[in-house]
């Protein structure tokens, strides 16, 4: 089965296919298909993923897979959230994962509660008027460094200290972190979920 991926993010789409193998699907960017990027306006990640995965629906007749993702920062009330991605925007930076975490780090230098938690939200649609979404969450909880430590994954991955491991997610090896992130829980969980709901009967 052929299911289009809603983000153009290769890095997502490799973590995620690895998953999704054992289904015998293959996921495809949305970007190779001509999918247009659909808008954000909504506040949770539940939203704004069901939102990606009905345009790109629309847009190519597949079913399609769409995720949301954030870093939610107890000190700051859960933010950045959805607007995640931005967060280096609102401090005069450009738009970049880099960028991003030297904003996290300036803002917090005076803080000493550095509890957080990335958090992916993953929406399943077989047709843009699905009335059923699949709809699967993971959470990885840990500590916000101090610098940035190790060189594997993106985004927040290198300032995010997990203390089951004593390491941040940028330094465990890939397979490690992608069975215990935020994005492997919910990719877990949306794999038993489309096993149960829409591959009953067939061979997985």
């Amino acid at each position: 089965m052929k299911i289009v991926l809603a983000s153009n993010n290769l890095g997502k789409l490799a973590e995620l296919q690895a998953l999704f193998t054992s289904l015998g699907c293959t996921l495809l960017t949305q970007s190779s298909l001509g999918v247009p990027e659909a808008p954000e306006p909504h506040r949770t990640f539940v939203e704004n993923a069901l939102a990606k995965a009905r345009n790109a629906a629309q847009h190519t007749g597949l079913p399609a897979l769409a995720d949301d993702a954030g870093l939610c920062v107890d000190a700051f009330g859960g933010l950045p959230g959805v607007d995640t991605a931005y967060y280096a925007t609102q401090f005069g930076y450009a738009k970049g994962d880099d960028n991003n975490v030297r904003a996290l780090l300036e803002q917090m230098q005076n803080i000493t509660e550095r509890q957080a938690a990335l958090v992916s939200v993953l929406v399943a649609v077989r047709s843009p008027q699905d009335p059923e979404p699949l709809i699967a969450s993971g959470r990885a909880e840990g500590l916000i460094t101090r610098e940035p430590l190790g060189s594997n994954g993106f985004g927040f991955d290198p300032v995010m200290w997990i203390p089951e491991f004593g390491q941040t997610f940028a330094q465990l090896p890939v397979a490690v972190k992608n069975a215990h992130s935020h994005r492997g829980q919910a990719a877990q969980a949306m794999v038993a979920l489309m096993r149960a709901r829409w591959l009953r009967g067939a061979a997985a």
